[in-house]
């Protein structure tokens, strides 16, 4: 059964990627330099942030739906761990600085990193205590963020997504310490629990190949859905962090034994897409158990062979039913990208997604808007930004998504936020 699902998700993927495969270069144009501006951006060079969101109020398509105008807010942006007061208080002074900036930008979604480490922004029985707030992972902090951000959003107008990651532990020193009740120091020495966790270059991440590892990450969004009224749960793009066999080969070497005796194993990355196939329609599941109408969604990378790499089938997520409600590629490019010219990525992206249940944002970086990125092809327009989601609601895609919250106020990117913000709220 678990081999048939294998084999159908690499089949659907194949078909859509002989369209694309101009366009999905193994060129990696999504998280990684964008976590490197938003630290850059708050001072702090030993973590990593993610992706942004903005949506935007659109006609386009049924004439009553509304546009997605969001933004993302990474961790660093709730950062609490270096400030001196770490009270309730001044936790929701800057989430409602957050607050006010992205409505006077004409947002009406924010998307909260809420478990950014294997931890928790919010009253959790799966994770410790996130060191944002708390100072130190598995510190209480006195209160519940989430909560807090929740009801502050609902009581400025705003919607609000939970992000999460689902299988980083620690990359980098980030988080310095893990609390003792982290499941990776719960797992470790237990020989029955050897390979649930991996450590690979200096990071930690959880193992999808097994079941009980799926089984928490699905918890832990449940949870969410089960205990705050937010308006949606994403996830992000970070999967498995490396291509190397090395990564899981215990767990590999398992499966291709007990496959061989009753057919053909996959190849390694055929059986990671399948391994996170089966996480994503888990967490999916396991959202829709709990509030049927609460919207999924994934925020993969722009370029499509840098997901497959990862272990990530967006094709069969496009178009079949039950792994997400909607789809966010972060498409960091613009249009004069030699490898990935943004006006291509958004028609693949487009015409990948064919199922009519399934919505499509599309992720701007207005984290690069008048900087010198791309070899300074972002300074040569001030209205990038715009044109692009111009483009995007000519092909019909269902609003927009911004990294990050702290780019939208800065000298840097005034003149393509007014512009875009014209765009978006006109």
């Amino acid at each position: 059964m678990v081999v048939r699902l294998y084999r159908h998700s690499v089949v659907l993927c194949i078909c859509v990627l002989a369209a694309a495969v101009a366009v999905t270069m193994a060129v990696n144009f999504g998280r990684g330099n964008a976590e490197a501006a938003h630290a850059e951006s708050v001072g702090n060079e030993d973590t990593v942030g993610t992706a942004a969101s903005v949506s935007a109020v659109s006609t386009q398509k049924t004439g009553q739906d509304e546009e997605m105008r969001a933004v993302w807010v990474p961790y660093l942006s709730l950062d609490m761990s270096r400030e001196d007061d770490k009270s309730e208080q001044a936790f929701l002074k800057k989430f409602d600085a957050i607050i006010e900036n992205a409505k006077n930008c004409g947002m009406n979604t924010l998307i909260v990193q809420v478990r950014p480490f294997g931890d928790a922004l919010y009253k959790s029985s799966c994770f410790p205590w996130s060191h944002i707030v708390g100072g130190t992972q598995g510190v209480d902090p006195g209160y519940d963020p989430l909560a807090d951000m929740v009801s502050a959003c609902h009581k400025a107008g705003l919607k609000i997504h939970a992000w999460v990651n689902p299988l980083r532990i620690q990359t980098t020193g980030t988080p310095s310490i893990l609390a003792t009740d982290n499941p990776y120091n719960v797992w470790k020495g237990d020989s029955e629990k050897n390979g649930w966790t991996v450590d690979w270059q200096g990071a930690k991440y959880y193992n999808p190949a097994y079941e009980q590892v799926r089984e928490l990450v699905a918890d832990g969004v449940k949870e969410i859905a089960a205990n705050y009224d937010v308006d949606g749960i994403q996830i992000d793009d970070y999967f498995y962090p490396t291509q190397d066999a090395g990564f899981d080969q215990t767990a590999y070497d398992a499966y291709a034994a007990s496959a061989s005796k009753t057919g053909t194993p996959l190849g390694l990355a055929e059986w990671r897409q399948g391994n996170v196939n089966t996480l994503v329609s888990l967490l999916y599941r396991e959202v829709k158990s709990v509030k049927p109408e609460l919207p999924f969604g994934i925020a993969p990378q722009g370029n499509v062979q840098n997901n497959l790499d990862a272990g990530a089938d967006v094709a069969i997520w496009c178009s079949v039913k039950g792994y997400a409600d909607y789809l966010c590629p972060q498409l960091y490019v613009n249009f004069e990208n030699p490898t990935l010219p943004f006006d291509s990525a958004v028609r693949t992206w487009r015409n990948m997604v064919t199922n009519p249940d399934i919505k499509l944002y599309i992720g701007l970086a207005v984290y690069k808007a008048g900087s010198d990125a791309d070899s300074g092809t972002w300074e040569s327009s001030g209205d990038i930004l715009a044109r692009q989601v111009e483009l995007g609601r000519e092909v019909s895609c269902d609003g927009f998504m911004f990294y990050s919250c702290d780019y939208l106020d800065k000298d840097q990117t005034k003149e393509e936020v007014q512009n875009v913000v014209k765009i978006l709220t006109e």
